[in-house]
């Protein structure tokens, strides 16, 4: 594949549908993902989901009713001093931080007030089939005006996020945190600071930019490349990034006091931008990604691909302290502020000594013992080849561009190995939906993760049990590579 080339938007131009108890699922349609095979599928629709469903209700027999109301508007936003027309939550950007503990009862009432159909989907959750929100594949697209109501149990804590599955709409501020409590854990912080990391356009749409890089415009701009990412580190150069929707220059200040102990949750919303995240004057102790426990690990920073969520743990020091988080290869960076004493803010440009250092990747995590899968050998092995055309900009997984596909399939009760291959020369964070997965080691102690990079030239083995029934995508968190085709269904069947 050629080298790729970053797309530099500064200088280019170019009623309610509810599911309940005895409710009917609302069934598919428009145009669906087209399928060399889908005999025996077992679909969203189907007496197996249903019974997980009742299964998880039975397993979490005393969950509490958590209810939210959610729109997705149209609304103007000031980043930088530039107004945007942006798709936002609530009004939101990002959305409300939404929250519940473990065997909730949550119920979500959506209200579409775009002029697209949109759905949301609640990213890294092992929820019911139907309630995914992938639009043809779990259900039917949420038209304008019209309402959807999203009811699951969340099974795990941890650290997650909520946004549309809409194409390209993600990046014009669809997107939230989503945090689910263990009511049984230990309170063992004092501060929590929530930080939804994203890029952010100013003068189009990534529909526009999407149109640009499928027909071939491409600058003169010197390429985009990070050694950490093992190559390109992405196809689209940002005007700003953003810091819980603010740009650095405006940036968010989160405040504690000297000796506290904060959580920081991190996750990346971004389009096309792994960043690389340090605070300033102290070292990160990593303790979960993807909503899973590792084994506590320190290092000066850590990098988070598309779609991937960090959480870090710090003893506060007194003073003012700069949390950035660089756009791996894309000389900028995201900025926020942690205040615990007086003195003046950083300067929104500053490098902390502790972006020096090679960061913490997934490579040195493990699982902590309570949450390893058994190590047993895969009865099945399903391969998933990553490609790529930059020049007519498809993307594809074994060589189909989605929705053209062939299923990855499975049946219930199997421990799978999913075989993630990337010859092309970009870095894809792979996300499976509906499961979390361990990163394949012989000992068992790959983490547990949901999204994971994959870099070019190597591949990463992801161990599955295949205990969640439905029909479920798994595709790159690049929006861009996910709208040029790299998808596929893991798709179980009867």
């Amino acid at each position: 594949m050629p080298g790729n080339r970053p797309l530099d938007v500064q200088l280019s131009r170019r009623r309610v549908l509810q599911w309940g108890a005895g409710a009917a699922f609302l069934g598919l349609t428009g145009a669906c993902a087209r399928s060399d095979d889908t005999e025996g599928a077992i679909g969203p629709d189907s007496p197996e989901v249903r019974a997980f469903a009742e299964a998880e209700s039975r397993r979490f027999p005393g969950g509490r009713p958590v209810a939210y109301e959610l729109s997705a508007t149209q609304s103007d936003v000031d980043i930088a001093g530039t107004r945007t027309a942006a798709w936002l939550y609530n009004t939101q950007l990002p959305g409300p931080i939404l929250r519940a503990s473990v065997g909730d009862r949550v119920q979500v009432r959506f209200r579409n007030q775009l002029p697209d159909s949109t759905t949301v989907h609640w990213h890294g959750l092992a929820i019911r089939n139907d309630m995914d929100g992938v639009p043809d594949v779990t259900q039917a697209p949420i038209p304008a005006d019209t309402e959807f109501v999203y009811d699951f149990i969340p099974p795990d804590p941890g650290t997650y996020w909520y946004h549309t599955h809409g194409d390209l709409q993600r990046g014009r501020g669809l997107y939230g945190a989503l945090i689910i409590d263990d009511p049984g854990a230990p309170a063992n912080y004092d501060a929590e600071f929530v930080v939804v990391l994203s890029d952010w356009l100013t003068d189009r749409t990534p529909s526009q930019v999407f149109d640009e890089l499928h027909g071939g415009w491409m600058t003169s701009m010197p390429e985009m490349t990070s050694r950490v990412l093992g190559g390109d580190s992405g196809d689209v150069r940002y005007p700003v990034y953003l810091l819980n929707g603010k740009p650095p220059g405006d940036p968010t200040v989160f405040t504690a006091r000297p000796g506290q102990r904060a959580r920081i949750r991190l996750i990346n919303a971004g389009d096309d931008t792994a960043f690389r995240v340090a605070l300033g004057g102290h070292r990160l102790t990593v303790t979960d990604t993807d909503g899973f426990p590792v084994e506590p690990v320190d290092s000066d920073s850590v990098l988070i691909g598309m779609g991937e969520r960090y959480d870090a743990v710090v003893t506060l020091q007194d003073g003012v302290f700069p949390l950035v988080a660089v756009a791996e290869g894309k000389g900028a960076q995201a900025f926020a502020v942690v205040r615990t004493g007086g003195g003046a803010a950083p300067d929104p440009a500053v490098t902390p000594r502790e972006l020096g250092p090679p960061p913490l990747t997934v490579v040195g995590l493990r699982a902590t013992d309570a949450v390893r899968l058994p190590v047993v050998d895969p009865g099945v092995t399903l391969e998933a080849s990553l490609g790529g055309d930059m020049k007519k900009y498809v993307w594809t997984v074994n060589g189909k561009a989605y929705p053209a596909h062939t299923p990855l399939t499975v049946h219930r009760d199997q421990r799978v190995r999913l075989v993630y291959t990337n010859p092309t020369m970009m870095f894809h964070p792979m996300h499976l939906h509906g499961h979390t997965f361990a990163v394949a080691r012989s000992d068992g102690s790959g983490p547990r993760k949901d999204t994971v990079i994959v870099l070019p030239g190597q591949t990463v083995a992801a161990d599955v049990d295949t205990t969640n029934p439905g029909q479920w995508i798994t595709h790159c968190h690049n929006d861009y590579h996910l709208a040029a085709g790299m998808a596929t269904i893991f798709s179980y069947v009867s």
